[in-house]
Parts: structure tokens; sequence; C-alpha cells
């Protein structure tokens, strides 16, 4: 195999070759502010999918591995993030109860059919089906689920039991039991969400008002969630809060992730292939955006089908070491390019940081209150609540909007499958209805130039004997009948017409339905003697016309130019 052949089949290869010692100390300062910020998030997101929270290590230790092979991304750091997690605890939940032993089987199955899926997609190069999640549903799904998850944790925060698994559901749950909130759970979980908010945004700047440097004052703020779990869980330990009701996480097992398997069972695999192609492609569209937008800060690119097959290893990889469905998170990959990573090497030391930590931190997390992970999980998921797309999509597109809050809806009163389908389909149909209803503009032309406008916006020239129309959209079994009623009525309009030209600038594509109509069309203008003309047809479509005998039986002509036209049809009107 040539070096070439395998950078394409290795991208680690790429950036492998020209890595040097500046290279390094970068990527592991980066690795070091990841891993900081990463055992928290993996705690917290294992406990989101109802699994142990060592799971939440081993689910970051492999896939990091891998991606740093396969991946195109110099930045991207995956690992368990909060909106998959919810969706795998949704998935499994209707299989397995939390806590036994074939949730965990169920969850390292769901990890494997979801990296298969991805890997067949990346061999196939089906990344473009991605493209059926526009951004609105996205925003409205994450918003939704965002929402979801923070009204699930409230309460483990609170310390109340709630039965429900919806957004409505939880919220009237948590107002009904707001009399019985364990005060201690409470004050615990509510002082880290505050913590944690101040965090964010306060704990740089006082940091370097000490005198601290820029480099060290960020990675101390990144280390947020740590101390606020150390501290927590020390105050839990010395004033015994678990023996007053406090729930805390207990013991963990210490060691290397396990090999694991997953359950070979078709009926199974039939009913988890719904979910597992949902989680693969939220994953992946969250993956790709924010790996595209970080490259194209550094004016690098990634390569989506690449990106599949990277996905693909990671989640086979989980699957294989007992872990859960994975993807790219959004804040760790921004952090680890804020900290300097320059290769995916920042992440292959961020796994070797994770596993140190289930070799050794693990019985340090004994007293580590639930309510704290709960935290942990609230204000990361809240800075994904985008409630500004609603009065985005309002403004500009009105069937934005509806996929957007039928999307947000769905999701909140009926779960995260149901509202991820609810916004595609949705989608489509609206992109279906918005299509077959194409806009179709009789122009006319600019005085002094060879431009041509819609004649109901501008003043322009038309002649009496010949009509232009501009169609907008390709034409396709839907829109078809459309364009010869349009057609149809303007013949009829215009008694003196003889010539009738379709400007097919914005025409992509016509499809055997389409190319019916305009033989309908042709011959209904040849009755009424009219001769049909067309303009401006695009290369591709007019190779799929010429293997038709449209053309041979056209009445009219074909013109490189629609001024070109209409100067030999109607030279009065440019004169």
């Amino acid at each position: 195999m040539s070096v070439r052949a395998l950078a394409s089949a290795l991208p680690m290869m790429e950036w492998a070759r020209l890595y040097h010692r500046d290279t390094l100390a970068s990527d592991l300062v980066a690795a070091v502010i990841v891993t900081i910020m990463l055992i928290p998030q993996s705690l917290a997101y294992a406990s989101l999918a109802g699994l142990p929270p060592e799971v939440g290590l081993y689910a970051s230790i492999a896939p990091l591995l891998l991606y740093a092979v396969f991946g195109t991304s110099r930045v991207l750091a995956v690992g368990p993030v909060a909106v998959v997690s919810l969706m795998t605890a949704t998935a499994i939940g209707e299989h397995a109860a939390i806590g036994s032993a074939q949730y965990g089987t169920i969850a390292i199955t769901l990890a494997f059919l979801s990296g298969t899926m991805l890997l067949l997609m990346g061999l196939l190069r089906l990344g473009f089906l991605a493209s059926f999640l526009s951004h609105p549903v996205i925003s409205g799904f994450i918003t939704a689920s965002a929402l979801l998850i923070a009204a699930g944790q409230l309460k483990v925060i609170l310390g109340v039991k709630i039965e429900g698994q919806h957004f409505f559901e939880l919220v009237w749950g948590l107002i009904s039991q707001l009399g019985k909130v364990h005060i201690t759970t409470a004050a615990i979980g509510l002082s880290m969400v505050a913590f944690l908010f101040w965090a964010r945004r306060g704990l740089k700047p006082l940091l370097l008002s000490w005198g601290l440097p820029t480099r060290l004052a960020d990675a101390l703020a990144k280390a947020g969630p740590v101390a606020g779990i150390a501290v927590s869980a020390v105050l839990t330990w010395f004033f015994e809060w678990h023996q007053t009701g406090v729930r805390i996480v207990g013991s963990v097992p210490a060691g290397l992730p396990p090999l694991s398997w997953p359950q070979w069972d078709m009926a199974l695999w039939k009913e988890l292939a719904v979910p597992a192609l949902l989680i693969s492609v939220v994953g992946f569209v969250e993956s790709v955006s924010v790996g595209q937008t970080l490259a194209a800060k550094r004016r690098q690119r990634i390569e989506p089908d690449r990106e599949l097959v990277a996905l693909g290893a990671s989640n086979v990889g989980a699957a294989l070491t007992g872990g859960f469905p994975v993807t790219g998170g959004f804040a760790r990959s921004v952090v680890n390019f804020d900290a300097g990573a320059q290769t995916p090497a920042a992440g292959a030391f961020t796994a070797v940081g994770i596993l140190l930590a289930a070799l050794l931190l693990t019985p340090a997390l004994y007293y580590v209150p639930q309510a704290t992970l709960s935290a942990t999980i609230v204000v990361a998921v809240l800075s994904l609540v985008d409630l500004r797309i609603l009065r985005i999509t309002w403004a500009y597109s009105r069937a934005d909007f509806s996929a957007v809050l039928v999307t947000l809806l769905v999701t909140l009163a009926a779960g995260v499958e149901a509202g991820l389908i609810a916004g595609v389909v949705l989608s489509l149909m609206l992109y279906l209805f918005k299509t077959s209803r194409p806009h179709i503009a009789e122009v006319g032309l600019v005085p002094g130039t060879e431009h041509f406008r819609n004649v109901l916006r501008h003043k322009v020239r038309v002649s009496p004997h010949l009509a232009s129309l501009r169609v907008d959209e390709s034409l396709y079994f839907a829109n078809a009948r459309v364009l010869e009623d349009r057609v149809n009525a303007l013949v009829a309009e215009r008694p003196q017409l003889a010539h009738l030209v379709l400007q097919c600038s914005a025409i992509n594509d016509i499809d055997a339905s389409a190319l019916e109509s305009l033989e309908a069309i042709h011959q209904r203008l040849s009755d009424a003697g009219v001769r049909l003309h067309l303009s401006e047809v695009k290369g591709p479509v007019m190779d799929r016309l010429q293997k038709t005998d449209f053309l041979m039986h056209l009445n009219g002509q074909v013109y490189l130019s629609h001024f070109q036209a209409v100067s030999d049809l109607a030279p009065e009107m440019v004169n």
C-alpha cells in the first residue's frame, strides 16, 4: 500500500509525519485541561444514561484513541454527551430496568449497533443523509432535549421521587412534590448549580486578578466541576450527610475497562435498530457541526464520510470496552481548541488521563453526592437551550418556525425519538409542499440592460407576441402540473401570443414526470399556434434532454441566453 493510500485510510498518517516537540507540548497541555473537564462530565453523563459512573470513564478511553487514528478533525473530543446519553436511556429503558446487568448489556449492544451503522454509512459515503436533519429541527430537538434533561435531573437535585419520563409529567411531579424536598440534598445540589454557573464566568477573571498566568487561570477555571465534586464529597464524608438521606455515588470499581461483547439477539437488534439509527445520525450531525466550525477557524477541513468511519470505530470501541454510545462533544471540543490542541494526539493523551483516573481515583468518588453530578448535568445542558431560534425562524420563515416548534413540543411531550422523527417528517412534508408550488415569474427586459426581472416587481419591457416564464425550482413529479396550469392560463389570457420562452436558469433537474409535462405543454402550444423555446438550460439538464426525443420534436429553439432569445423573437423589445 502506498503512503498516499495509507494516509487516505488512516488520517493519522497525515499529521503524524509532521509531529514535533512544540506540537507535543501543546497537545499535552490541552489534554490535561480536557481530562480535568471530562472526568466529572463522564461520570454525570453515565448517570444520565442510567449506567454506573465508571461506565462514563470507560466510554471516554477507547473512543478517544480510535478517533485519534481515524478522525479528520484536529480538535474534536469524542466521548459521552448529554443528548446521546438521554437517547440511550430512553432506548434501553423499554427493555431493562436501570441497575440491572441486562441494562448494561443492552447499552453495549446499542453502542455496537450505532457504531456498525456509522461504519457502513461511511464506507458507502452516505454522509449526505445527515442533511435531512435541518438546522431548525436540530435546534428545536437539542433545546427540548436540554430542557427535558434538566427537568429530569431536578428531582435528583431536590431529593424527591417523581414518576414519568416526559417534560410536562416531570414538571408537574416537581410541583406536586415541593413539600417533600430533602433539604440537605437540595442545599448541596442548588449550591453546586450556583457555583458552576459562577465558575463559568467569574472564576477566571478572579484568578487573573490574583496575578495568575492566563493559561493557568483558564485551566483552573475549567477544573471548577472537579473542585465542586471534591468539596461536596469531603463535606458529605465529614458531616456524614449520607446518613441523613443524601444519596451518594457509593463504591466505584477501579481498574481497566473490561472487554465486553454485544448481545447477539436478532430480535433485540431489530427493536434497537431505529433508536440506534437516530443516535447515529444525531451524534454525527452534532460532531460534524462542531468539527467544521472549529476547523474553519484554523483554515482546516474535515471530511464527513471519513468522520462517519471515525465515529463508527469509536462507538464499536466503546461497545467492546464496557461503554455506551458516544460522539464529538461541543463543550469539550471547544475547550480542546481553546487550550491549544494541534492534533488528535491530544485526545489520545486525554484517554491516558481518563485511564489513570479509572485506575487510581475511583475510591475518591464514594462520597460524591448524586445531586452534585446532576448539578453538573443541568449546568452543561442549559447552555444548549436556544429559544432565540423561535423568534428568528418566526421572522424569517414560518415553515422553519413550524418545524422548530413541532420538534420542540413533541420532544417535550412524547420523548426524544418521537420529537426527532416528527421534526424530520414535518420538514420533508414542508419541503414537498414548498417545491410542489414553485415560484414561476413572468419576466421582462430591464431597459438598457440584458437583464430580465419579474414584471410584477420592476418596470420592464414586454411584447404581446412573446411571453417569458422563469421557473425558480427544479421540475419533478410534484410540481410539473403547476407549470402546465400556469402555461395554459397564460395562453388563454394572451390571444396574440406567438412565442413562449421558458427561462431554465434555476432548473437543476427535470424528472420523467416533468418531461411528460413539458411534452404535453409543447403539444398544446403547437395546437394553439404558439412556439415553445428554452433558454439558459444547464449542462446536466441538457445532457439528459438530449437522450430523449423532446428536443427533436421541439417546434422552437434552445437559446444559450435569454437575451439572445428575446433579441431573436421580439427585436422591438431590445431596440
